[in-house]
């Protein structure tokens, strides 16, 4: 014949063992006579079994200094929740209802337009148009230089015709014949005396004597055929 045990049977009675083999040490191998008895102090309820409490003895000073000293002094002994046991939440008196309510409320909370519902499964709202940049119409190109060779330059017109330079005669005086009435005209040219009638031409046919004049003559260019008008100067030395 075979005898069913039930699991919760079977958790209590191991909870009962642990506290027997606890009093045990703490009571016998625990080497300190003088140490006053433990205190019995609420465990919670165990799981599977909410009436059932399990009262655990409290160690004594000299136990709790020595776990102390080797906690200090060895290994890393993470601890979670209040150091004091009566600080701790007592399991019983937390509500594990789940308000569904408060989740209804934050599920009525519309978001906006571009943020994503977190509750809602699916693809992200499309986001809305944005009006295109408009352009103006005609703007001027900026020429862009590439670090090229020079282009050769663009041609600026026809040249100034040449102008014929300055004719550095001296017009010192002039001489009129008896017999005809020709005039001629004494020029200097530098260090040297020209001596020239009208339409009489000097220094090669380079020039033309025009006109003889009292106070001035008038002398023709015939390589640029442009006179120019010299004024009678002083007798020179």
């Amino acid at each position: 014949m075979t005898t069913k045990v039930e699991p919760k049977k079977l958790a209590i009675l191991g909870v009962l063992l642990t506290v027997a083999a606890a009093t045990l040490y703490f009571n016998v191998f625990s080497g300190d006579s003088s140490a006053p008895a433990p205190t019995a102090r609420p465990a919670g309820p165990v799981t599977g079994s909410p009436q059932t409490q399990v009262y655990l003895p409290a160690p004594p000073p000299a136990e709790r200094r020595r776990t102390s000293e080797a906690t200090a002094g060895g290994e890393f002994k993470p601890r979670v929740g209040p150091a004091n046991p009566q600080d701790r939440p007592d399991p019983a008196s937390i509500d594990p209802t789940l308000r569904l309510d408060l989740l209804a409320k934050v599920q009525q909370v519309e978001p906006d337009a571009v943020l994503r519902n977190i509750f809602q499964y699916g693809a992200a709202p499309p986001l809305p148009a944005v009006k295109p940049i408009e352009l103006p119409k005609y703007t001027p190109k900026i020429p862009v230089n590439l670090g090229g060779p020079p282009g050769p330059p663009k041609p600026l017109g026809p040249p100034p015709p040449p102008q014929a330079p300055p004719i550095t005669f001296k017009y010192y005086g002039y001489k009129v014949s008896k017999s005809n009435g020709r005039k001629q005209a004494f020029l200097l040219d530098g260090d040297d005396i020209i001596i020239a009638g009208e339409n009489d031409s000097v220094k090669a046919g380079r020039y033309r004597v025009v006109n003889i004049g009292v106070n001035s003559i008038t002398i023709e260019d015939t390589q640029f055929k442009k006179t120019q008008t010299l004024p009678l100067q002083e007798t020179p030395a």
